[in-house]
């Protein structure tokens, strides 16, 4: 299979397009056949070695596709199962092995490509709305940067609360 993969961290010629073998899920594990891969800055913080990871790896930490196999014990998805995942390094493959856990079920109305665009900012909004303050009906909240990636999604979630909602951008 291909994959990127960095053998020394550095700028973007640390990137190297590679085939390797081809990963098999272990106990708990999916292998998910990647259809979409999310790309975001935290990426080139474990790029560039800022984020030590164990060399070499493939980066890639959220990802969308369909369960290809899974291993013992995992009765939550099954191959054939269009799903998606974040914060698992590896997403930038044709195949990558994820903790069965981490993999939510994508529903057939929401493309793999949305799927994999939305998760790690969405779960980011998600906990921003619901752990970190429990948004409620006529809450005013100030969401800056409101056109950006986690920005836009709390909009709509806080909207969707029931919040007044003021958006800042620049």
């Amino acid at each position: 299979m291909k994959a990127i993969q960095i053998k020394e961290t550095g700028g973007p010629h640390a990137l190297l397009y590679e085939e390797i073998p081809q990963p098999e899920p272990g106990p708990g594990e999916a292998r998910v056949k990647i259809i979409a891969s999310g790309v975001n800055y935290i990426d080139t913080y474990h790029r560039s070695g800022l984020y030590q990871q164990n060399l070499p790896f493939t980066p890639g930490m959220e990802g969308s596709g369909i369960v290809d196999a899974v291993g013992a014990g995992v009765t939550a998805v099954a191959p054939g199962d269009r799903v998606a995942y974040a914060m698992h390094l590896g997403s930038y493959a044709d195949y990558a092995i994820v903790p069965a856990w981490k993999l939510v079920q994508v529903p057939e109305d929401v493309s793999l490509e949305v799927a994999a665009a939305v998760m790690l900012q969405g779960m980011t909004a998600h906990y921003l709305c619901h752990s970190t303050y429990q948004v409620q009906p006529g809450d005013t909240v100030l969401v800056h940067a409101a056109a950006g990636g986690v920005g836009l999604l709390l909009v709509q979630i806080a909207s969707l609360r029931g919040a007044r909602v003021i958006g800042t951008v620049s």
